[in-house]
């Protein structure tokens, strides 16, 4: 090989290095723009639908309450019900993160149901909207969540019964049905999202600010914990003063 030849090898490897380089670098930018238009889609969707329900609500408003064109929404959501099921994954994604966080056999009981307490009263202080659309979906019939409650959710509500069972026996809870336990918690946490207008109004607020909802916890906390006779630790009753 000619000094001349072994220049044009490495001028040609190079040049496929930098290709290959902007490429890749392409593709994540790609990427991101994929991203950040999934997530405006996501969280107009969101609000639309917690609004006005699947039936009422169309792409056409949820593109422009996501500044994108409509054609772009349908790129990534094909149909209407492709978006709401997106829609409804992640709400409950979200929801199911704090449930297998927090009641696990190694925790604390009081110091679990503390903490999954406030998570839940966090999710309906800074995005009450998804809980509103989860009603409106589970009130209209549930038709479109119906594989998720009978599978998924029926198999973490079974698993973290038996880490609930397991501390009745260790004496560490007063005898209670696991299940409805988790039922009450939902629904005490789950109604400042669903009910804020009434709760506000009867309270004579315009809406419901921090102090609402420190109390609320704080609140909805020692019922739980000394309906089980869970004696709290000094962190689980530190924990809204830490974060």
């Amino acid at each position: 090989m000619t000094a001349r030849d072994a220049t044009k090898r490495q001028t040609k490897t190079a040049t496929g290095k930098q290709r290959r380089s902007q490429a890749a670098l392409g593709n994540r930018e790609a990427g991101a723009i994929r991203r950040r238009n999934v997530e405006k889609i996501l969280k107009a969707a969101e609000s639309v639908f917690a609004k006005k329900g699947f039936a009422g609500a169309s792409t056409a408003e949820i593109a422009r309450k996501a500044g994108v064109p409509k054609a772009n929404l349908h790129y990534y959501f094909r149909t209407k019900q492709d978006l709401y099921a997106s829609v409804l994954d992640a709400i409950l994604e979200v929801w199911l993160d704090a449930l297998d966080e927090e009641i696990v056999a190694e925790a604390d009981p009081a110091t679990a149901f503390a903490r999954y307490i406030e998570r839940k009263m966090q999710a309906s202080r800074q995005s009450p909207e998804p809980s509103r659309l989860w009603a409106i979906e589970v009130i209209g019939g549930a038709r479109h969540v119906q594989p998720f409650l009978r599978n998924r959710l029926r198999r973490v509500v079974k698993e973290k019964s038996r880490v609930i069972e397991d501390w009745i026996a260790a004496g560490k809870l007063k005898p209670v049905d696991p299940a409805h336990l988790l039922f009450v918690i939902w629904a005490m946490t789950q109604t400042y999202a669903d009910f804020s207008a009434q709760i506000a109004a009867v309270l004579d607020r315009k809406d419901l600010n921090d102090s609402v909802f420190a109390s609320a916890t704080n609140t909805i906390t020692t019922l739980i914990l000394n309906g089980l006779g869970a004696k709290p630790l000094a962190a689980a009753t530190k924990i809204s003063r830490r974060r």
